[in-house]
């Protein structure tokens, strides 16, 4: 159960760094002032799922919870350059953030799924960052 629950944590913590990470490198492309204030909102959203995380990561275990490493962030911001190379439209930066919003959510919706015994914070956790990302992808929509 502990092992679990940890399980979880760390891949909500890793797609919420994930999250801020994408974002971020979004955001520089970005030329429409009302999508950039969009997509801080939705940064800020990943960072307080993180905060939470962390708050009762320490119930679990003594370590920190995962992240997302230094290749990944290197290759999700490759991914980005390479993607918007010859587009990078606000339609076109939106497309590439609900993909991998829509990544996470089924990951998170596994979770889920397969986890029915969590324990309630965590399962309380996931189940809210996987309803952010779909109200996110929603959000993101409005800018395709």
């Amino acid at each position: 159960m502990e092992n679990q629950n940890l399980n979880i944590l760390d891949e909500v913590n890793k797609g919420a760094t994930m999250g801020m990470d994408a974002i971020s490198f979004v955001s520089e492309k970005v030329t429409d002032n009302t999508f950039k204030e969009v997509l801080d909102t939705e940064y800020n959203k990943y960072e307080k799922i993180s905060e939470r995380v962390n708050e009762i990561y320490e119930n679990y275990s003594s370590k920190e919870p995962h992240e997302t490493t230094p290749m990944n962030k290197a290759m999700t911001w490759y991914g980005i350059q390479m993607r918007t190379m010859t587009d990078d439209s606000t339609s076109k930066l939106s497309e590439l953030l609900m993909q991998g919003t829509n990544m996470g959510i089924i990951e998170g919706r596994r979770l889920l799924n397969q986890n029915p015994h969590a324990a309630h914070d965590v399962k309380s956790i996931l189940n809210d960052f996987v309803v952010m990302q779909e109200d996110s992808v929603e959000t993101l929509k409005k800018y395709l």
